[in-house]
């Protein structure tokens, strides 16, 4: 059988029209909420035992936001596929570089008992703050329906 007799051929050219921002910040969406369920399970049971309460709040932390802003990117995605604009790419990628920033220090921090990578936390934050704001720019930017 045939790649092409073994794909729906709506379904194929379904997914060669949806664009590139939108394919990426799915992809990307799903990646880092798959990741953070899985982050979450670790925590609830194989970290708990280990850490103190402040440690695994931290942890939970990092958890927490970094599933918001897979979501964050999934909206993009819907929104990329549905209003032309220029903003939901810089807007993702933003948000996951929070998530890398953010999260992801946060997780090296509890993991690794290393203070001093701290520092990164915040630039991470801010990189969420600039993805909402693009977010909200590209949102006032959509032309209303006539």
């Amino acid at each position: 059988m045939s790649r092409s007799s073994r794909i729906d051929p709506d379904e194929d050219s379904a997914r060669r029209a949806a664009p590139l921002p939108a394919r990426w910040s799915l992809v990307a969406g799903a990646l880092f909420g798959l990741t953070a369920v899985a982050a979450g399970a670790f925590g609830a049971h194989g970290l708990r035992a280990r850490l103190d309460p402040q440690m695994l709040t931290v942890f939970e932390t990092g958890v927490r936001y970094q599933m918001y802003h897979a979501l964050a990117l999934i909206a993009c995605a819907f929104a990329a596929a549905h209003w032309p604009g220029r903003l939901w790419r810089p807007a993702a990628a933003a948000f996951v570089v929070g998530i890398v920033l953010f999260s992801g220090s946060l997780y090296a921090l509890v993991l690794s008992g290393l203070r001093s990578i701290g520092w990164i936390t915040p630039i991470g934050g801010l990189a969420f703050l600039i993805g909402w704001l693009m977010l909200a720019v590209a949102g006032l930017r959509l032309s209303s329906p006539r």
